[in-house]
C-alpha cells in the first residue's frame, strides 16, 4: 500500500490515554507527557469556539431563528436543509419544525439509498409537512464517477457525493432567494478526522481531473460547484450556513430516541450507513485498502464530548467492523451495480494508494491572485474576482 509521504510509519504503537485514537489511525498523531493526543486538544478548541450552550447558547439560537424568519418574510421558504435519512439531518429537520422554521428539504439521490433511509425520509416529510426536492443524478454519470475514483485509488471516494449535496443546496438557495442553509455538521459527534482520511469536498478541479483520467461518461447532470460560485453565493447572494446542532444540547443516544418516537425513524447500524455504498466504503474499502477504521475517530469524538466512556469504545471496536453476512451480500451487490468483475475490483483493492494532490486541485483566490492577501476576502479589489 502506497502511503502519503508525510506519514511516519516508523514509530512504536501508542494509543491516546483518553480516547481510542492511535498510531494506526494516524501515524503522525502527537501525544503530550500524559499520553493525551492532539485530537483531544483540537476538540476542546472547536468546542470552545463553536458550541454554544446554556443561557448564552439559547439567546444566540433565538437571535438566529429570528433572523432566519425575518429573511423569509413573503417567501415560501426561510431556509433550506439536506436530508439523508441519517441521525443528524433528521434531527435538524425535526428541530426546524419545533423552532417554527419553514425549510425546503433537499435530498440528493445517487441511487445508493438503503430501504431504511428511504423510509426514514418519507416519515420526515409526511410527519413534519415540509416540501421535498429530490435531485436524481443521472446514474450512468455518477456510476462512472465512482468507478473513476476507485480506479484512481484515492481515499475520499465519498467526496463526489458530498460535493453534489453542497452544490445542490447552494444552487437551490440562490434560486429561491433563501439566505440560510441549515447544516447537520456539529462538534460533539464529528469534530475530528485525520487529514489523510479525507479531501476538500469543494474541490471541483480534483473531481474533474480524476474523472478526465479514469472516467468515460460526460458529466452533464452532475452538479459540479466551483469555489468561485460558492463565494459568489455567499458574498453577493448573502447565503449563510448555520450549524444548528452546535446551538442545541446534542446527545446522540437521546436524539435517536427522540426521532424514533416522533418520526418513526429506524436505525441503520452505523454512522452514515443510510447509504449502501457508504456502508461498503467505510466498512470494507477503507479498512481493507487504506487501513482506516473510521469508528476510532467517531468513538473518540463521543468520548471527548462526554457521551461515552473509553471502555465502551474499546468494546465496540472489538466487534467486527462489518457483519460478515451483510458484507458478503453487499460485496456482490456493489460490484454488480458498479460493473466490476471480482478480478477487476480486487486489482483495484490491491493497487497502491494515490494522493488527491497528485491530481489537479482547485487553487484558492490567494494562489491565483497573490496580491489579494493584503485585502479582506470581501474587499472591493477582491470582490470582482469572486
Amino acid at each position: 500500500m502506497k502511503r502519503d509521504p508525510a506519514i511516519n510509519d516508523n514509530r512504536p504503537y501508542q494509543q491516546c490515554s483518553i480516547s481510542v485514537m492511535d498510531t494506526i489511525a494516524d501515524p503522525n498523531i502527537r501525544f503530550d507527557e500524559k499520553g493525551i493526543c492532539n485530537y483531544y486538544y483540537e476538540y476542546l478548541e472547536k468546542e470552545k469556539t463553536h458550541v454554544h450552550s446554556g443561557a448564552e447558547g439559547e439567546r444566540k439560537l433565538q437571535e438566529l431563528v429570528q433572523a432566519i424568519r425575518a429573511s423569509g418574510e413573503g417567501k415560501k421558504y426561510d431556509c433550506i436543509t439536506g436530508v439523508s435519512g441519517g441521525v443528524d439531518s433528521t434531527y435538524v429537520a425535526l428541530m426546524a419544525k419545533r423552532l417554527g422554521l419553514r425549510p425546503l428539504i433537499v435530498h440528493f439521490d445517487n441511487s445508493w439509498n438503503s430501504e431504511l433511509a428511504t423510509k426514514n425520509i418519507e416519515n420526515i416529510i409526511s410527519t413534519l409537512g415540509f416540501d421535498l426536492y429530490t435531485l436524481v443524478v443521472d446514474w450512468q454519470e455518477f456510476r462512472d464517477l465512482q468507478r473513476a475514483y476507485l480506479k484512481a485509488s484515492v481515499v475520499d471516494i465519498e467526496a463526489i457525493t458530498d460535493h453534489a449535496i453542497f452544490g445542490t443546496l447552494y444552487r437551490l438557495a440562490a434560486k429561491h432567494d433563501i439566505k440560510y442553509i441549515l447544516s447537520g455538521a456539529n462538534v460533539v459527534t464529528e469534530a475530528i478526522l485525520p487529514s489523510h482520511w479525507i479531501w476538500n469536498k469543494s474541490d471541483h478541479e480534483n473531481i474533474r481531473d480524476i474523472h478526465a483520467q479514469f472516467g468515460q461518461v460526460p458529466l452533464k447532470t452532475y452538479p459540479l460547484f466551483t469555489a468561485r460560485q460558492k463565494r459568489f453565493d455567499m458574498v453577493r447572494k448573502k447565503i449563510e450556513t448555520f450549524d444548528l446542532l452546535n446551538y442545541l444540547p446534542y446527545n446522540k443516544k437521546e436524539v435517536k430516541q427522540a426521532i424514533t418516537a416522533e418520526l418513526g425513524w429506524r436505525d441503520y447500524g452505523g454512522k452514515h450507513y443510510e447509504s449502501v455504498f457508504t456502508r461498503f466504503y467505510q466498512g470494507y474499502i477503507l479498512p481493507a485498502k487504506f487501513g482506516i477504521d473510521k469508528r476510532k475517530a467517531h468513538l473518540s469524538n463521543l468520548i471527548f464530548s462526554g457521551q461515552i466512556q473509553k471502555q465502551e469504545a474499546l468494546d465496540e471496536l472489538q466487534a467486527p467492523i462489518y457483519d460478515p453476512a451483510q458484507l458478503k451480500e453487499d460485496y456482490v451487490f456493489v460490484l454488480k451495480k458498479l460493473g466490476f468483475s471480482v478480478d477487476e475490483f480486487e486489482k483495484i483493492m490491491a493497487a497502491p494508494r494515490r494522493e488527491h494532490r497528485e491530481f489537479r486541485t482547485e487553487m484558492s483566490i490567494y494562489e491565483k491572485y497573490p496580491w489579494a492577501k493584503g485585502f479582506k476576502p470581501v474587499g472591493d479589489m477582491v470582490k470582482k474576482f469572486l
